[in-house]
């Protein structure tokens, strides 16, 4: 039984880091219609600026991540104003807006070898100390935090979107950019936060993973593509769904690993996308997606 609570305490603070990757794709695609290849490269090099702000520069823990945080959002900003926007006004088609992201992933990749180098650096955790004992389960205090954060984040965000007027704008501008841009809401600017938001929540999840991942140039693709895995499972089109799917994930991968085999554990969100994508392409809470010909 101890082992179950540990598996499920495990699973939720790993799947809301997941969620968190997550609801930055999703929040970018439904935007945009740009899925973001480069969304782990920006958490990559965000958590390398914290790094380089809290390690080289002397800066304590908390204002170096929070400067990175800005560092992604404006990061995102430049990607969308630099890359998606001269893309879009050219008539680029989706497919070459998602080869641009993979480019600058690529580009983003390599300036953190340039800089930093190759060689697997630590990171420290945001929260440390001793770890908190309840009901005879041990829950590491990294984990606690993990899971307060990513909830915390996605609440944030619901909130966000459903009182704020600029998140209400934002939801406009996701259901009928056509609809939106007739009431005055500035669709282009629209843009612009998306990427912002989901720059800054990809950093916020690099940030928390990476003391546990540790810190190099590639290895944030494997939080992408549990990232994806849970976009997937959530379903593309919904933010709620993000959630769910990466609190799903981390739930599924641990008792997988426990239970199956910790071999399957790290091809399991492989396993996971090819699966629903066969069963049930909109995923749990989205939509399908019908065009009329």
């Amino acid at each position: 039984m101890r082992l179950v609570a540990d598996l499920i305490v495990g699973g939720l603070a790993a799947g809301a880091l997941y969620g968190l990757m997550a609801l930055g794709l999703v929040l970018i695609y439904k935007t945009t219609d740009v899925v973001n290849f480069g969304h782990a490269d920006m958490a990559m090099l965000s958590t390398f600026i914290a790094y380089a702000l809290h390690v080289q520069a002397g800066w304590a823990l908390v204002p170096a991540v929070f400067g990175a945080v800005a560092f992604a959002a404006l990061l995102g900003v430049l990607m969308e104003r630099a890359v998606m926007k001269p893309a879009r006004d050219r008539k680029a088609t989706v497919l070459g807006l998602v080869v641009a992201t993979l480019g600058m992933a690529l580009i983003l990749n390599g300036t953190a070898g340039i800089i930093w180098g190759h060689d697997v650096k630590s990171f420290p955790y945001v929260a440390s100390g001793a770890p908190l004992q309840v009901g005879g389960v041990v829950i590491p205090r990294d984990q606690i935090f993990n899971l307060a954060v990513g909830v915390g984040l996605a609440a944030g965000l619901h909130s966000f979107f459903r009182f704020s007027n600029v998140g209400v704008a934002m939801r406009a501008t996701i259901s009928n950019r056509t609809a939106a841009s007739l009431m005055g809401i500035p669709v282009s600017r629209m843009f612009v936060l998306s990427w912002a938001i989901g720059a800054a929540l990809g950093a916020v999840a690099g940030m928390l993973a990476a003391p546990t991942l540790f810190l190099e140039p590639n290895r944030m693709v494997d939080l992408l593509i549990k990232g994806f895995a849970a976009a997937v499972l959530g379903g593309f089109t919904s933010m709620p769904g993000a959630v769910v799917g990466g609190l799903g994930l981390g739930l599924l991968e641990n008792f997988v690993g426990a239970y199956v085999s910790l071999d399957l554990k790290d091809t399991f969100a492989f396993l996971l996308i090819v699966v629903v994508l066969a069963v049930r392409p909109e995923g749990l809470l989205g939509r399908p997606v019908r065009k009329r010909v």
